[in-house]
C-alpha cells in the first residue's frame, strides 16, 4: 500500500515538474516569437521609411506644379494600389500563419493529452522543440548568416586574384583557378564577366570553397577569366557621377588590354543587369575591334516584356513611376540611387513572397521540417543566399539606373532600336548581326525577377543560341556553377543545351582548328 502511494507521489511530482518546465519553455518560445515577428517587420519597413522621406520631399515640388484635381486622382489611385499590395501580402501571410499554427496546435494536443494522465514527457519534448525552433530562427539563424561572410563572395585581399587594370571607376581582376592542378591557358580566348550593379558582384563568386562560383567555373577550365568590379560608390566620386559612356569606355580599355595580352578578341559575359550593360557596350561600336562573342545570363534585354513587372506597374499611377523617388544626396552634393529603396521596390513587386510575416513563417516552417533530435542545421548555401539578400546591397549611379529604368518602360522598336542612346547615337541591336558576334542567351525557367520574354527579346532581331536552366534567377551562379551538378556550366545538358563555359570552350576549340 505504502509503495503504491510513494509511486503515485513520485509520478505526481515528476508530472508537475515536467508541466512546469513545459510552461517555462513556452514562455521562452513566446518571447522569441514576438521578437522575431517584430524584427522581420522592422527589416521590411526600414527602407519604406527611407523611401517615404524621399517621396515627401519630391511631392512637395510636384504638388506645386500639378492641378489639385489631378493630384487628388493620383493619390486615390495610389491608395488603391497600396490596398492591392496589402491584400496580396496579407493573403499569403494569413495562409502561412494558418498552416504553421494548425500543425502546432495538433502537435500540442497530441502532447498535452498524455500529460493529463500524468505523463508529461511528451509535452516537455514538444515545448522544448518549440522553444529551440523559435530561438534558432530569431537568434542563431541571423548569426549563422553573418558568419558566412568570410566564405562568401570575392576577397581580393587573398590569393587567387590579380589586379590587371584600373580606371577612376572600375577595377579589372583576373580570377585564377582554385584548383591548384589547373593552369591558365594564356593563349586561350579571355572572358570578361560583367556583374549587375543592382545585385552586386559577389553572387558570381558565391561559395568558391564549396565549388559554387560562376567565375571559378570558367577559371577552373583554364580559361583566362576576368571580372569587372565597380569601386565603392560611397568613397568614389567618379562612380557617383558616372555615365553609361564612362562604363563603355572603361570596358573598351579593359578589352584592349586583354586582346593585347592574349592575342585574341574578348568574350563579354554579363549577368542580369550586367548582360544588358554588356549588350549596350557592344552596340555603341566602341568595342568592335576587341569583342567577338557575347553571353547574357538572366538578363532583362527588353524589360517591357516582363509580365510580372508590367502587372505591377499597370496598377501604379504614372505620376509615381519616377526614379527620383529613390534618389538621395550624398556628402559632396552628388545624387545617387538608394540601394535599400531599390531592394524594397523589388520586394513590393513580389509582395506575396516578401511580406514580413510570410517570410517569418516561411523560415519557421523551413526549419521546423529540418528539426530532428532538437538539432537544427542550416546549409552554407542557405546562409550565403540570405547574406546576399540582406547585406549585399549598395547605392547605384543615377545614370546607370536610369538606363535600366528606361529599358523597363520603353520597348525596343520594331527596327531593333534600343531605348538608350550612347555618345548621342542610336543603338540598334542588329549591330550584333553586322559584326557576326557569336551570342549565347541563358535564362532560368522559374525566374521570377527576369521573365523569359525579356531575356529572349534579341531573338526578334538577331540569331542567338539559347540555353535554358532549371530553377530561379540566381541558380546559374549558385546551383549550376558546381562542376558535379546536372546542369554544370562546362557541359552539354537537357536538350543539347550548352552551358556558358562550354560555349566559351567550344569557341576556343573551333578557333584552334581554323
Amino acid at each position: 500500500m505504502d509503495d503504491n502511494i510513494n509511486g503515485l507521489t513520485t509520478n505526481f511530482f515528476e508530472a508537475t515538474s515536467e508541466m512546469g518546465l513545459s510552461f517555462l519553455n513556452q514562455i521562452t518560445a513566446y518571447q522569441s516569437y514576438f521578437t522575431g515577428s517584430l524584427r522581420y517587420i522592422n527589416e521590411f519597413h526600414t527602407p519604406f521609411l527611407i523611401s517615404l522621406n524621399s517621396f515627401a520631399n519630391l511631392e512637395k515640388e510636384k504638388l506645386r506644379d500639378t492641378p489639385i484635381i489631378e493630384s487628388i486622382k493620383d493619390y486615390v489611385s495610389l491608395f488603391q494600389f497600396n490596398q492591392q499590395m496589402a491584400e496580396k501580402g496579407n493573403k499569403t501571410s494569413i495562409e502561412a500563419l494558418t498552416q504553421f499554427h494548425t500543425q502546432e496546435m495538433e502537435d500540442f494536443f497530441l502532447s498535452w493529452l498524455p500529460a493529463t494522465c500524468g505523463k508529461g514527457e511528451n509535452l516537455l519534448n514538444y515545448s522544448s522543440t518549440h522553444a529551440i525552433l523559435l530561438k534558432w530562427v530569431v537568434r542563431d539563424f541571423p548569426d549563422t548568416i553573418l558568419n558566412i561572410k568570410s566564405e562568401y563572395g570575392f576577397h581580393f585581399n587573398k590569393s587567387g586574384y590579380e589586379k590587371v587594370a584600373e580606371t577612376d571607376r572600375m577595377l579589372l581582376y583576373q580570377v585564377f583557378p582554385n584548383d591548384k592542378n589547373i593552369e591558365v591557358n594564356k593563349k586561350a580566348k579571355p572572358v570578361v564577366i560583367i556583374p549587375p550593379y543592382v545585385l552586386g558582384a559577389n553572387i558570381l563568386c558565391f561559395l568558391p570553397g564549396e565549388g559554387k562560383s560562376y567565375v571559378h567555373a570558367f577559371a577552373n577550365q583554364g580559361i583566362p577569366t576576368y571580372i569587372r568590379i565597380i569601386k565603392d560608390i560611397k568613397s568614389t566620386v567618379a562612380v557617383q557621377t558616372m555615365s553609361l559612356e564612362d562604363d563603355t569606355l572603361d570596358t573598351k580599355l579593359f578589352c584592349e588590354i586583354l586582346k593585347k595580352r592574349h592575342s585574341q578578341k574578348v568574350t563579354l559575359n554579363g549577368f542580369c543587369q550586367g548582360g544588358f550593360i554588356a549588350l549596350l557596350n557592344i552596340l555603341s561600336g566602341e568595342l568592335d575591334a576587341t569583342v567577338d562573342a557575347l553571353i547574357t545570363c538572366v538578363a532583362p534585354i527588353d524589360g517591357t516584356r516582363s509580365k510580372s513587372l508590367n502587372e505591377y506597374l499597370k496598377h501604379l499611377p504614372e505620376r509615381f513611376r519616377d526614379l527620383d523617388y529613390a534618389l538621395k544626396e550624398v556628402p559632396g552634393g552628388n545624387r545617387v540611387v538608394d540601394g535599400k529603396v531599390m531592394s524594397w521596390v523589388y520586394k513590393l513587386k513580389s509582395i506575396e513572397e516578401e511580406a514580413p510575416l510570410f517570410t517569418f513563417y516561411r523560415d519557421l516552417m523551413m526549419f521546423n521540417k529540418a528539426n530532428g533530435n532538437n538539432k537544427i542545421n542550416i546549409s552554407k548555401t542557405a546562409a550565403a543566399i540570405n547574406y546576399w539578400l540582406i547585406y549585399d546591397r549598395s547605392d547605384l549611379p543615377e545614370a546607370i539606373t536610369k538606363a535600366s529604368f528606361d529599358s523597363y518602360t520603353i520597348p525596343i522598336t520594331k527596327d531593333g532600336v534600343m531605348p538608350i542612346k550612347l555618345f548621342n547615337k542610336e543603338l540598334n541591336i542588329k549591330h550584333i548581326k553586322k559584326l557576326n558576334i557569336k551570342y549565347l542567351i541563358c535564362y532560368a525557367d522559374k525566374d521570377t525577377l527576369v521573365d523569359k520574354e525579356a531575356a529572349l527579346a534579341p531573338l526578334d532581331y538577331v540569331d542567338a543560341e539559347v540555353t535554358v536552366f532549371p530553377k530561379g534567377h540566381g541558380s546559374i551562379a549558385t546551383s549550376w556553377s558546381k562542376p558535379e551538378s546536372k546542369c554544370a556550366l562546362h557541359t552539354y545538358f537537357g536538350k543539347n543545351y550548352r552551358g556558358p563555359v562550354r560555349f566559351q570552350l567550344d569557341i576556343q576549340s573551333n578557333f584552334e582548328k581554323e
